[in-house]
């Protein structure tokens, strides 16, 4: 994906843990967005979870947050696995389970983990791969909620 493009559509889902199915169409216009990759299989992704877990209750109410499970083995279709490690690290946020590659094919996602800002009107804002930066992050979605400096 490519800054400006429009948010994919949020179809072709394993499975939705944490929700119903999510569209599109109820992030579109409601508040910015942060879509987050994961795997269970990904160490990185579990080191960074408590701060994606910080950032998601800090901003709970101006930022909507969707993970989305990417698996990079057969080992990380396990969908009782997901959930173990989805309980154990926290992630309370509705999680897009993506055996099929769906979505991250739509994402054009490459990598684990990686976080997608997109604004209000679903353009994205900003991306980003790797465990760190959450410094950065903070500072793209302050900008797009139009915010200064927490």
């Amino acid at each position: 994906m490519r800054l400006r493009d429009q948010m994919p559509e949020l179809e072709g889902a394993t499975k939705w843990l944490n929700s119903k199915a999510i569209k599109k169409e109820a992030l579109i216009g409601n508040k910015p967005t942060l879509i987050h990759f994961w795997s269970v299989s990904c160490g990185t992704c579990k080191e960074a979870m408590p701060k994606v877990n910080e950032f998601r209750d800090e901003y709970k109410r101006d930022l909507n947050v969707i993970a989305v499970h990417m698996p990079r083995s057969e080992k990380d279709l396990d969908l009782d696995q997901i959930k173990k490690v989805a309980n154990e690290h926290d992630i309370t946020q509705p999680i897009f389970v993506d055996n099929d590659h769906t979505l991250t094919d739509s994402f054009q996602n490459k990598y684990v983990p990686a976080y997608y800002v997109f604004d209000s009107d679903g353009k994205l804002r900003h991306f980003q791969a790797g465990g760190s930066g959450m410094k950065m992050l903070r500072k793209r979605v302050n900008r797009v909620l139009g915010k200064t400096e927490r």
